[in-house]
């Protein structure tokens, strides 16, 4: 009598993990951008302008709109480069020099779930 609900346990069991292990693997749409950061709107010193520009916040905050003007369901992957630093000085110094920077040639790669690669039925497509 134990041996047989010991059996109908482990073919329950088995059925179960069969059926657990069903998911599907997602396909991604890749692409790669690149674009520059704004600069901040107000002049500083040409230290501070630097690390306001080269700040890892900023960078992902333009990185994540970059993607985002690609469409609905685009987000970043990875960010790839973080460009190179330019800085310009603002008009009508006065004592020190100030300065206003950002980020030129920024790469980051995006993606999206590729359309119809999720919630399909098995035999479907």
């Amino acid at each position: 009598m134990n041996a047989r609900i010991f059996l109908k346990s482990l073919g329950l069991s088995a059925i179960l993990l069969f059926f657990s292990g069903a998911a599907f693997p997602a396909d991604y749409i890749y692409r790669d951008l690149m674009g520059n950061t704004l600069p901040a709107q107000k002049c500083s010193v040409k230290a501070e302008a630097e690390k306001r520009a080269a700040d890892p916040y900023n960078i992902s905050k333009f990185t994540k709109k970059f993607c985002e003007t690609q469409g609905y369901g685009w987000y970043v992957s990875e960010e790839k480069n973080q460009g190179k630093m330019v800085c310009e000085e603002c008009p009508g110094g006065g004592g020190e020099a100030k300065f206003k920077c950002h980020m030129e040639d920024v790469v980051v790669a995006c993606k999206r779930l590729k359309p119809g690669s999720v919630g399909m039925l098995p035999g479907e497509g």
